[in-house]
């Protein structure tokens, strides 16, 4: 399996030579900037997301809040896992790092020895995007978007393969996707609890938004609305 870029005939390696080749064309200065934001900024780019999509649902305090921040949370959760699936995926493929088999390549980042396939970065990036989307579609659209980005700075960068970077977007969507029904139905309940708690309750629903009908009703609050409305029809 190591042998799947062995050729420099095929198309994998020809579009790796094309997008690698922009980085010897870039001034010193571009190519660190994109080291930079291939390997930290775009990752950290879509957890700011996240943290900005959920910051916005409990703000707006929607009935479906518990569920919205649910889906929210298995975003990170989802990255975790895809990663953790990775790890037999690299073992049994044992792709060598593209610029160990090929000559010329401008390489942005040194030090980089374990497999290329699949890539952690796609892989991570992917699935935050994919369960951010199906959590937020607006805020989702965006880290897809940045996610695509990255896996071609992961190109760029001289550390992977085209396909090393399209194997990490299909793992990524494939867990984010796939176990998301099994996720909810986990991270609902306790996300539910949660917004029940009058400590942490915060954290899905802010101070003072109503709960919606379904929640329960705060002892003594129903006599009181009582008591101003016959004052009210007396005054």
């Amino acid at each position: 399996m190591a042998g799947l870029a062995e050729s420099g005939s095929n198309p994998d390696v020809d579009l790796l030579y094309d997008i690698n080749g922009l980085a010897k064309d870039a001034p010193p200065w571009f190519d660190r900037v994109m080291e930079f934001v291939g390997e930290y900024g775009l990752l950290l780019g879509i957890v700011l997301l996240v943290l900005w999509c959920w910051w916005t649902l409990r703000r707006r305090g929607d009935e479906d809040a518990a569920s919205s921040v649910a889906a929210l949370a298995w975003a990170p959760l989802a990255a975790g896992i895809a990663v953790l699936v990775n790890v037999p995926i690299r073992g049994f493929v044992e792709r060598p790092r593209p610029f160990l088999d090929h000559q010329g390549l401008e390489v942005l980042v040194s030090g980089k020895t374990d497999y290329s396939f699949v890539s952690d970065h796609a892989t991570i990036v992917m699935a935050m995007a994919v369960g951010l989307f199906v959590a937020n579609r607006k805020f989702g659209l965006v880290a897809l978007v940045l996610a695509v980005f990255g896996g071609f700075i992961r190109v760029y960068m001289g550390v992977h393969y085209p396909t090393d970077v399209i194997g990490g977007f299909a793992l990524g969507t494939a867990v984010a996707l796939l176990l998301s029904p099994v996720a909810m139905a986990l991270l609902t309940p306790v996300v539910r609890a949660v917004e029940r708690s009058a400590r942490v309750g915060w954290v899905v629903r802010a101070r003072g938004r109503s709960a919606g009908a379904g929640d329960a009703v705060i002892p003594g609050a129903r006599s009181e609305r009582a008591g101003a409305s016959e004052r009210d029809l007396a005054a």
